[in-house]
């Protein structure tokens, strides 16, 4: 049990200059005994509310220095506080507010919200157990416009889609990954160049680009590009939820349509996933 959505913003100070963190918290507890679900004994049971105001204290006190810290700091407190809790698990994300420029100078105070991916993170622990920490990156929508395509695939009596070695692709990705023992990581600088090497794996270089034969294999560079540059991630999942793009039809408009206007198919939409991880890892 526990509290869901707990949304608060963290406002710091540095003299004139501002920084800011909004966040959305989710605790849970489970406890040594379940006598409250058995017997309607509470007298184990945390109030949710208990819950909500710790998290609220924590932010107070400590700050948030990163999305996992904070994750972290609240499974210890849990953990250290209350004998009763046998495990907790904390999900934080973070509102991706960004600081504002104007002519290329920093705001000291303001701050623009932009859509780029939402940052978030999680955080598990058993009494007695390894702290266990995974962070990722949800609602990143993506799109390259050439450099695409999807053939050869399988066909029977039932296939009816083209064979096209130049296409759109364009999708909302979300990426898990999950750090081996916890150490003491910047985890502000893993979160960004895993980001960095999202950004070039679906891009390839920026003066040509890098075929893609599938989503498949888009999916799949993501993950071992992640793998071989960032030694800290032991295991990564990557979904890949994918917009198509149809080419409007303007032959009885006297007009020729050369890709140049097209119409999204929201739905029913395909999705790629894999989970990809270290082989030592798995062999544990």
């Amino acid at each position: 049990y526990g509290k869901n959505t707990i949304k608060f913003l963290r406002l710091h100070r540095e003299g004139k200059k501002h920084c800011v963190k909004e966040v959305e918290v989710c605790a849970h507890l489970r406890l040594t005994s379940p006598q409250e679900y058995l017997e309607g004994n509470n007298s184990l049971v945390i109030p949710t509310d208990t819950i909500k105001n710790i998290v609220l204290v924590l932010a107070k006190k400590n700050g948030i220095p990163s999305l996992e810290q904070f994750a972290i700091d609240i499974c210890n407190h849990f953990m250290t506080t209350f004998c009763q809790v046998a495990y907790v698990k904390t999900y934080v994300q973070e509102v991706p507010w960004q600081r504002l420029h104007e002519n290329g100078v920093p705001h000291i105070h303001s701050f623009i919200c932009v859509p780029d991916g939402i940052r978030f993170c999680e955080a598990e622990q058993c009494r007695n157990g390894p702290l266990v920490v995974f962070a990722g990156i949800k609602d990143l929508k993506l799109m390259k416009t050439t450099q695409s395509g999807f053939e050869g695939f399988y066909k029977n009596e039932h296939t009816t889609l083209p064979e096209r070695h130049d296409r759109i692709l364009c999708g909302e990705l979300f990426c898990k990954w999950s750090y081996g023992e916890c150490k003491d990581f910047d985890f502000d600088c893993i979160w960004k160049k895993i980001r960095e090497c999202i950004l070039e794996a679906f891009s390839g270089p920026p003066d040509c680009g890098e075929y893609s034969p599938s989503y498949q294999k888009t999916v799949n560079c993501i993950q071992m590009l992640v793998l071989s540059r960032v030694s800290q991630v032991q295991v990564i999942e990557v979904v890949l939820n994918n917009t198509f793009y149809n080419v409007v039809d303007m032959k009885n408009l006297g007009l020729t349509n050369d890709k140049e206007v097209l119409v999204p198919v929201e739905a029913p939409y395909g999705s790629c996933a894999c989970t990809l991880g270290r082989k030592m890892f798995f062999e544990a």
